[in-house]
């Protein structure tokens, strides 16, 4: 059996590119790994792009990234107005929420159609509100103990 040649290497090297990196991270099996060095050991062209990756590695691996303060990462409104601004958002978009859900209900319960379109309806409404709220009470019970609340990132 004959294996494909990686047509973009103009050397003819009969496994893939992605062996090269391979082969320097020493990810590969014992099968490839010999059939890299192998190849390697008669493949100048080959062997200066493994250089080339290594050094990269090398660069990579050495750069330093300046990691940015708590402060910056901290997307909690700044000014009074602000905050002030994000809680009456929120408790508009509550209040709006609740009293369509509201309306939705009554027109829903008062609409002269049978039984069985008010059930689904209230069905499915209060099984997700049943899931919500198993979901609330669980949080709320393990808040006082949860070691990651003050956690900032």
């Amino acid at each position: 059996m004959t294996e494909p040649r990686d047509l973009a290497a103009p050397c003819g090297r009969r496994f893939p590119e992605e062996h090269l990196s391979g082969w320097l991270d020493g990810a590969l099996t014992q099968g490839e790994e010999q059939r890299v060095r192998i190849h390697l050991e008669n493949c100048p062209a080959c062997r200066e792009e493994v250089a080339a990756m290594a050094r990269l590695r090398e660069i990579a691996m050495s750069t330093r990234f300046d990691v940015p303060g708590d402060d910056q990462w901290n997307e909690a409104p700044r000014t009074a107005g602000s905050r002030f601004a994000r809680r009456a958002g929120w408790i508009l978009a509550l209040v709006w929420a609740v009293s369509v859900a509201l309306f939705a209900l009554w027109q829903i319960a008062t609409a002269p159609e049978g039984l069985a379109p008010k059930l689904i309806v209230f069905g499915g409404l209060a099984a997700a509100v049943l899931l919500f709220l198993s979901i609330l009470l669980d949080r709320l019970r393990m808040l006082p103990g949860d070691r990651y609340r003050r956690v900032q990132r």
